[in-house]
This record gives structure tokens, sequence and C-alpha cells, in this order.
């Protein structure tokens, strides 16, 4: 029997060559130029046989902890990556998301914040592995499941052997896998392991896609551990492997099951352990307790299997990167992605990390890194939102976005990602008149006029009376969406108007005209100062934009509330924090200090329901009432 400290070898400093670099003749030009094939010595850090992993001659065990560089901020990854260390894992577990990657098609960026090569190579000076997830669809509560919009507004054969989407695949790849390449354990980085599909035995059957995926990977020079990942059934099991490539499972509990549906020489290994769960707007906020989580832990450990903890620090779904899920109802993700993880959202450490710290202690040589000091949180403090303009007014100020057309187009057809879109054109309003949106992908707000009319939600309510008697009048609908579906077989659906607007359920409506809300552009906190006087619309309990300034003596955590706020957008400092809405369960937003300075910081809110009338500072998070979630 191997003892845990055997289980478990460390060997960045038994690689060939240091931290990330490679021979002279592997550099990253001839990569990008696809002018590098791997040595043929060239060999993984890990493998499997006789129904364990092995690296350099021993058994060893993946303790991993999924962490999302695109859910922390950069200035923050140093941090979390460490108290990941602490927490006694040996690997993090990352996601990459194309689209955060690609929102403009031809055009991947790797700077900044998609900096992906910094996030790796940082992991490994903290002494960690890495376990890269960069298969084309992520799921992982993001929006579209971390497929481009731009893609699936032209492909509806997603995630097949489809030539168009296998094309798109194959240029991502050509851009993303040069760059990991270089990172890999056999020429001396981190990454021991790398995912080709995920839980795709949940959502389709086509071998010949799994095949070209794993081909796409290796033909680019990835020589280490491929992996797949389904969740507990023979079914899923079945459609979601393939050869070559060791299948991994995703479960809350499950491990007797996954060790029966596991192939004798295969290691056990459970990919995504649900440690918590996420949350939808209008849900309660699911927890699981320290024991449920580690009662299961223990046992997969005991079982001599493997394990990444899902989430172990989750994040933030900052800006509108949410995902949704579609459950005979659209279901957006709350801006929080804390998933009561071990480390939560601002990185404090909980009884969940206490737990896996003594049950992975025993795998490790030595003692583990001492646990990090918890960050500095802003005290507490109201400041007053002073309202600056009314919905219907920003609207109006926005520019067009190309020209007339006879049908509402959707986002997808204005090349829009997220947001807002406003549709607008001049109707004959016969007396008794109803207005009807054909297939509403989200919630609009709609005006005639400068009247606003009522609201429209999804799969709800898709016909409102229109006031006054027969007159020409201008209808303005207002489109948010809410968050990009990421799973199931509604992925991709389009955002906007769908199919048309219809007078009395009939005479359709032509000649519309759109415009957009730009969330990252500088117009947006542009709008007038906090001193101009508000226009006569606006006020606290209105719809609009509203305004504040926060004094901090020094950047430091903090979480926003916004009592008496419907459901608003939250920028600061110019960078969209995400949403907030009354429905709950979330009840503050985390801002985190790399986003503020000293002196004066100005808070930016955009309420379509209603605005409140002070933003608060509080201490701690609050996520609203509670339910347990225990996983299956």
């Amino acid at each position: 029997m191997t003892s845990p400290v055997e289980s478990c070898a460390v060997a960045h400093d038994a690689q060939p060559f240091p931290l990330g670099e490679v021979p002279e003749e592997v550099t990253q030009e001839s990569l990008m130029n696809r002018e590098f094939s791997p040595p043929r010595d060239a060999s993984s850090a890990i493998t499997w046989s006789d129904g364990q992993l092995i690296r350099g001659g021993r058994p060893h065990r993946i303790l991993a902890g999924a962490l999302h560089y695109f859910r922390v901020h950069p200035d923050q990854w140093e941090d979390r990556l460490r108290r990941l260390a602490a927490m006694g894992a040996n690997t993090v577990d990352t996601y990459v998301a194309w689209n955060f990657h690609e929102r403009v098609e031809g055009e991947p960026r790797f700077d900044g914040w998609r900096d992906l090569e910094s996030f790796v190579r940082l992991a490994g000076e903290v002494g960690l592995d890495v376990y890269l997830r960069p298969s084309p669809y992520i799921c992982a509560e993001w929006s579209n499941g971390g497929l481009p919009f731009w893609l699936t507004g032209r492909v509806s054969a997603l995630r097949t052997s489809d030539r168009e989407y296998l094309a798109a695949v194959d240029r991502w790849y050509d851009a993303l896998i040069p760059r990991i390449v270089p990172l890999q354990a056999a020429f001396g980085g981190p990454i021991v392991a790398v995912q080709v599909e995920n839980e795709y035995g949940s959502f389709g059957s086509d071998s010949a896609y799994l095949e070209h995926q794993r081909d796409a990977l290796r033909s680019r020079g990835v020589v280490e551990l491929l992996t797949t990942a389904d969740g507990t059934t023979s079914d899923m099991l079945r459609h979601g492997s393939v050869a070559g490539a060791l299948p991994t499972f995703t479960f809350g509990t499950g491990v007797e099951i996954a060790q029966e549906l596991r192939r004798t020489d295969d290691a056990l290994m459970c990919s995504e352990l649900w440690g918590g769960w996420f949350d939808h707007w209008g849900e309660r906020h699911h927890v699981r307790s320290a024991e449920s989580m580690i009662g299961t832990v223990d046992e997969l450990l005991a079982a001599g299997g493997s394990v990444s903890i899902y989430m172990a620090h989750g994040g933030t779904n900052f800006g509108l990167w949410n995902g949704a899920n579609h459950d005979g109802a659209l279901q957006p993700t709350i801006t929080s992605y804390d998933s009561d993880a071990p480390i939560g959202e601002d990185g404090s450490l909980n009884a969940k990390f206490e737990a896996l710290r003594a049950a992975f202690a025993p795998f490790h040589d030595g003692e583990l890194p001492e646990r990090p000091a918890p960050a500095p949180v802003q005290a507490a403090q109201a400041v007053v939102l002073h309202p600056v303009v009314s919905l219907r007014d920003l609207v109006e100020a926005l520019p067009e976005i190309g020209e007339q057309t006879p049908m509402p187009q959707t986002f997808e057809q204005l090349g829009v990602e997220d947001g807002i879109v406003v549709y607008q054109a001049q109707i004959d309003v016969p007396a008794d008149a109803t207005v009807d949106v054909d297939t509403l992908h989200d919630r609009a707000t709609v005006f005639l006029d400068d009247e606003r009319v009522g609201t429209l939600e999804r799969d709800g309510v898709l016909s409102l009376p229109l006031p006054g008697g027969a007159r020409r009048a201008r209808l303005t609908i207002v489109v948010e969406s809410l968050g990009r579906i990421n799973y199931g077989p509604r992925m991709g659906e389009g955002k906007g108007i769908m199919r048309g607007v219809r007078i009395n359920g009939r005479r359709y409506v032509h000649g519309w005209t759109h415009r957009a809300l730009p969330f990252d552009a500088p117009s947006v906190s542009g709008s007038p100062s906090a001193s101009s006087a508000p226009s006569a619309s606006s006020a606290a309990g209105a719809d609009g934009v509203a305004r504040a300034a926060i004094e901090v003596d020094a950047p430091a955590d903090a979480w926003l509330a916004f009592p008496g706020g419907v459901k608003g957008l939250v920028w600061l400092n110019g960078f969209l924090l995400g949403r907030y809405w009354k429905v709950g369960p979330q009840e503050t937003l985390y801002a985190p200090a790399p986003l503020w300075h000293p002196g004066a910081n100005e808070i930016v809110v955009l309420d379509l329901d209603g605005l409140g009338s002070t933003v608060e500072v509080r201490e701690r998070p609050e996520f609203g009432p509670t339910e347990e979630f225990v996983g299956s």
C-alpha cells in the first residue's frame, strides 16, 4: 500500500528545463508559425495504468482546486493561488473561456486580464501544477458556455463535426495552443493535464467531433495527459469519452458509482467535486456544509482517487459574463460566483478550507504553506445616489446602429454581444390596442412616446395594452439580455426580439431603428455628472442613471449594496461590476481593492425599474436566504 506522501509527487524541479523555458529550437515564433513538432522523446509528466496515475515512476494524486483567471482580478491572481496552495492543493484547475479572449472574430487577445500565460506561469511559481481545460465549450455558468456569440449566431450544429464549427475552433486553437505548449511539464512548465471536451456525454454523440478535438490538441504539440469529464451514468461516459484520454467524473456525491463505471485500468478521478453550488436570480443561496463536502472527498481519497474541488475559489461574474440555464423558464445566474467555496469571493477562508487542508496535508512532504492573512476591508458607510437622467432620456441620447430595417434585428445581427438594445419604430395605434412581442430574449421595458407602458418577460407576459386612443406614436422597446444559456440543448440561442412585433397580435410593425448601450465605452461613465441638474423624470424610485462619490483613504475590498433599488447595473470607476436585482438572493456586489483608488471613487448606477436613494459600503457579503445543496 502506498503512503499518502509517496503518492503525491511534485516534480517541477525535476524537469529538464527551468519553469516555462524550452530548448532553443522551441521558440514562441516557431510555435505560432506551426513550425514546431514536439521532440519524439517528449512525454507526459503523468500517465495512468493499473487503476492509478503515475508520475516519475511513482503513484500520484492530483489534488486540485478550480480557480478561473477570468473571474478574478489579475492583481489578485497570486493571492488566490497562494490561498489554494495553503489549502493543500498541488494543482490549480482552470477553464479557458474562448469568448473572453475573442470577443471580436479574428482578434483574439492574450493581454492584461486575458494573459493566460502569465496566470499559468504564476501558478508554477507558487508551486502548483496546472490542469488546463481549454475545450471550446466550458459550461461553467459562463455566458454561452464560453462560445463566442458571433459563432453561435451563425452556426447551429454546435459541438459537432460541422465544418464551419470546426473551422472556427481550429482557428482559435491555432491562436491558443502554441501559447500553452511551452508551458507544459515536458518543457519545464506547470501544465500536467489538458481536457479534450467538457461533459460532452450530457450533450451529444458525435464521436468524430471528439476525435477531432483530441487530435487538434496532439497535432499542435500538447503531449501531457488528456482527459474528458462526464457525469456518473454509463450513457454519459460512453458518449463523452474518446480513446487516448482519461475519462474523469463530475459529481457532488457519487464515488461508489464512479468506481463501478470506470474501466479497471483507468485511474479514478473526479475532475469536478461539487463542494458548493451556484445561484440563479430569484432562488435561495446554495450552500453545502463542510461535513457533507469533506465526507465525499475523504471517500474519494480512501478509494485511491484524485480530485478537483469545484469551485475552490469561485470569484465573480464581473460585467455581463454570467450565463443562464433554461428549465421551463430562463434562469440567469447571479453576478457572484462565490459558490459557497472554501476560499470565498473576497479570499476569506472558511470551515471547508480547514477541512480540505487537513485532508490534503498527509499527501505532502513537509508542512503546508501558512494561511495568508485576510485582506483589508473598507469601513462601512453610506452615500447619496444623485439621479442624473431617466432611462427614456438616456436611450434617446444613444447613437443609432446601422440603417432602418423592416424587422427588428437580433443582438447577433447587430453585432451586439450582450447588455441592452433599444428598438424604435413609428406606429399607428388603434383604439384599445395591444403590442405583442414574438419570442423575446430576455426582458423588455416598453415606452409609447414618453410614457412607460410596462415590462415584458421572456417565458412570461409578452403582450401589453397601449394607453390612449387612436393616434400615431413612437414605440420604444428596451431589451436586456439577462445571460446567455450555458448548458443544454438551448445553448447558443440568440438575444433580442427574435421574430417581430405585432399590434393586436396581427399586424406587424415595420421600419425599425436600433441603438445599443455601450457597456465598455467611456461614454457610459461620461454621462452628466452628479452635480448636473437631473431631468424632470429622474428621481429616486424612478428608472434611469444615478451617480455617487465614495471617498476612501486607501484601496481595499468592499461590498456594495443598493437599498431601494429594483434592478440595476453598477460601474465602479468605469468598470462594470455586474447586476443587482431585488428578487435576490444576492444583496451585495463584490468590489475588489484593485478597482479603487485613494480619494473620490465614482459609482454609476443604471436601474431599469427604480433607483434607490443611497449606496452602502458594507464590510461583509450578504448572499440572502440559504438552501442546502448536497449534489448528485
